[in-house]
């Protein structure tokens, strides 16, 4: 993805895992063979293996400086972590922080790290292993995570401490960050800066998780959103009633990808999702009485 500008703020991409093939059926309960043929012609094989038909997903994280601050949303699978139950998140060894470094910035350098929910695949890199120890890897950040997706977690954590809660992501990812007090725990409107150049604000986004939030990004006429899981696949454009397995309420996950479509097609605002492979970043048109996505090369 080539840099964007949205008023005085730069965002990029920092990849962790640039493609990964996941069976269509795991991803999407309710696809159908229909469907992924009716949208073969724009989705190539970038987005959709051509041999075995399996989607595409990249992790990824954005990095987001304006003039008197910098910024990470969501911080993909991390290193070194036990993930047995989905073998291709499990114990990676990925150049993460060498991919971000590229781009000019340390870790501690960041000043804030956004989550948009707290899915094991979004907070892996808000710690690392030191010495046998996970640490949070931005030592000079405040990490903003959703009250209500926050106590959500914790209870299940509380009810059975030994289970690996979220694949054990809320224990080795989450709780040492609340540890070393770097946690704020905001409201799903939570607004961080209302600059007339960098405006940076947290939005509902109800269905995927108890307290999933978006990100809104503006500056001067500029306007993008960072869509976290509320839009897995490209193809979701095409057929927004495809539900992720994940969903904790998927009718209302249907419905907050509908508002986010209806509220960005035609227009000039960017989307960048969570998931969507390279070049990732790009618009959304309106296709009949449905939608595609317009990547931006």
């Amino acid at each position: 993805m080539r840099q964007i500008r949205i008023g005085s703020m730069r965002v990029d991409l920092v990849s962790e895992i640039a493609a990964l093939a996941f069976d269509k059926s795991w991803l999407f309960a309710n696809v159908t063979d229909e469907v992924i043929a009716e949208n073969r012609s724009w989705l190539d094989h970038r987005y959709i293996e051509p041999e075995t038909g399996r989607f595409i997903l990249s992790h990824h994280s954005y990095l987001v400086r304006s003039p008197r601050w910098t910024a990470i949303v969501d911080t993909c699978c991390g290193n070194h972590k036990r993930r047995p139950r989905v073998p291709a998140w499990n114990d990676l060894n990925q150049p993460y922080l060498e991919n971000m470094q590229a781009l000019g910035v340390a870790p501690e350098q960041v000043d804030f790290v956004m989550c948009t929910h707290l899915h094991v695949d979004h907070v892996g890199w808000n710690t690392r292993l030191l010495d046998g120890r996970w640490v949070p890897t931005f030592p000079n950040a405040r990490y903003l995570m959703g009250r209500a997706e926050y106590r959500h977690f914790e209870a299940a954590h509380n009810a059975a401490p030994k289970s690996p809660v979220n694949h054990g992501s809320f224990e080795d990812s989450v709780l040492p960050v609340v540890a070393a007090g770097l946690a704020e725990l905001v409201e799903t409107d939570h607004r961080l800066f209302s600059d007339r150049d960098a405006a940076l604000r947290f939005a509902p986004a109800p269905g995927h998780t108890a307290g999933n939030m978006q990100i809104h990004l503006n500056g001067g006429h500029d306007h993008a959103v960072m869509s976290g899981d509320v839009i897995h696949h490209p193809i979701q454009c095409a057929a927004p009633w495809l539900s992720n397995a994940a969903d904790v309420d998927p009718a209302a996950a249907v419905a907050t990808r509908l508002a986010l479509l209806q509220e960005l097609a035609d227009t000039p605002s960017y989307l960048l999702t969570g998931h969507f492979p390279a070049p990732t970043a790009g618009r959304v048109v309106r296709h009949g009485d449905a939608y595609r996505f317009r990547f931006e090369d």
